[in-house]
């Protein structure tokens, strides 16, 4: 799944984001969700969300 649907997501789910500063370079990041950013819907780009490790992306790809 991509993580454009804010449903789709949940807090304890592992996801890959990309940080604002690997979008250039499309590099990912793996960890578990602790917070939702984004208060819409559905995002182009992603959902933004917080990992337990405070770093903040936007979700790429869900692991299930």
């Amino acid at each position: 799944m991509n993580g454009q649907k804010r449903s789709d997501i949940k807090p304890g789910l592992e996801v890959d984001i990309v940080l604002k500063k690997d979008q250039r370079s499309g590099n990912v990041t793996r960890g578990i969700v602790k917070d939702l950013l984004t208060k819409s819907p559905s995002h182009p780009h992603g959902i933004k969300v917080r990992l337990e490790d405070g770093q903040v992306g936007r979700v790429k790809n869900i692991h299930t």
